[in-house]
């Protein structure tokens, strides 16, 4: 199925792009370092302080990746709340006497959401401060901040800014830059390298694909959860919803959402590097094999070695078996990304613009953001 690929699909290319922009965002973190930490050290250094994820779609799902880890790293308040929900219920999930790091993820800088959710907290809170983190320096986002005390713009390396309708490079980027950013492991080769050695296995993953599943589950735990609500909607938004799916925690898929699964269902299921976390991935593993057959249970992995993964299709992220889950997971996601693409071009649609007479679009439209009065 590779070789169906059009090779001037921004969308493909963006996927293949992502290893490069990677070790392009390290350079960029290594230069800007210690103005970086100045920056931080008084949010991480005031343990009365709340770190709050925030963005819209992709975006948002950057956050819920990140929260669980960093909250254990930092040993404090991380919580993902996204701009959607920050916007339409401020009072609800801004604390006014809480000193609060907002942390923005944006590809554009441009949905209305953006904006509106640091203006909000600047309203709402009585100390804040913004981190924002952005693939388009020129974007209102990152215009509306870059001359702020209060704040910090970190923008992506060139070309993250994705031109395809489906974030890919933009979501990788700006995760790994927080990721890092906040306390995460320092050593992004390891990351790419794994990502180029799956990138030229992509024919084990497209192959997949070929069976035709009606409809694709992704299962995760911790910050695999997010990483798995991210891989779903990249499937709705590259087959413009033609195929159904669906995303939950390994442990909460029998509680109800188990009643999606059919004879052409796949299950795509992220192993946690945590050993207790992960045993209760392969618990469902191993029922869904029993259940749907191997070949449609794909089993990724950060542990190439592949000792305690049941029989199934597996795809095994070489070099990564001591990274944290939100980390390697970036690199996972391209198995996502991929079966996405695969779909979509089987459906005969173009990847690039899903939804050609424009019912969704790249950056959103039509939403009013009201004054917040009171």
């Amino acid at each position: 199925m590779t070789d169906q690929v059009p090779s001037e699909l921004h969308t493909d290319r963006e996927i293949r792009q992502q290893p490069r922009l990677w070790r392009e965002l390290a350079v960029t973190l290594d230069t800007r370092r210690e103005e970086l930490a100045d920056f931080l050290r008084p949010w991480l250094e005031d343990a009365t302080a709340r770190i709050v994820l925030t963005g819209a779609g992709t975006s948002a799902y950057a956050g819920q990746v990140l929260a669980p880890w960093l909250s254990r790293r930092l040993q404090r308040r991380v919580e993902a709340i996204a701009t959607t929900d920050l916007v339409a219920a401020p009072h609800e999930h801004l604390s006014p006497d809480v000193p609060t790091l907002l942390v923005s993820f944006a590809r554009s800088g441009q949905s209305p959401e953006s904006v509106a959710a640091t203006e909000l907290a600047e309203q709402v809170l009585t100390r804040v401060g913004h981190l924002i983190v952005t693939c388009n320096p020129d974007g209102h986002l990152a215009r509306a901040h870059e001359q702020a005390d209060a704040s910090f713009v970190l923008v992506m390396p060139e070309g993250s800014n994705d031109q395809s309708f489906a974030m890919t490079s933009s979501f990788t980027s700006m995760t790994l830059a927080a990721l890092v950013a906040l306390g995460g492991p320092q050593d992004v080769e390891t990351l790419a390298a794994a990502a180029d050695d799956l990138l030229a296995r992509r024919s084990e993953i497209e192959a997949v694909v070929a069976t035709r599943p009606e409809r694709v589950v992704y299962l995760g735990s911790g910050a695999l959860l997010g990483l798995a609500e991210e891989s779903a909607l990249k499937l709705l938004e590259l087959t413009a919803g033609q195929v159904v799916a669906w995303a939950e925690s390994s442990l909460g898929f029998r509680h109800g959402p188990k009643a999606i699964l059919t004879p052409r269902t796949l299950v795509v299921v992220y192993l946690s590097n945590d050993p207790y976390t992960r045993r209760y991935d392969l618990d469902i593993v191993t029922e869904l094999v029993a259940q749907l057959g191997p070949e449609q249970v794909l089993v990724v992995d950060a542990d190439d070695r592949g000792s305690d993964a049941p029989e199934g299709t597996r795809i095994g992220l070489v070099g990564t078996a001591g990274l944290p889950d939100p980390c390697w997971g970036l690199a996972g996601v391209l198995v996502a990304q991929l079966v996405g693409q695969a779909c979509s071009l089987d459906l005969g649609l173009v990847p690039d613009n899903p939804f050609p007479t424009g019912e969704v679009n790249r950056v959103v439209r039509g939403v009013t953001v009201h004054p917040l009065t009171g």
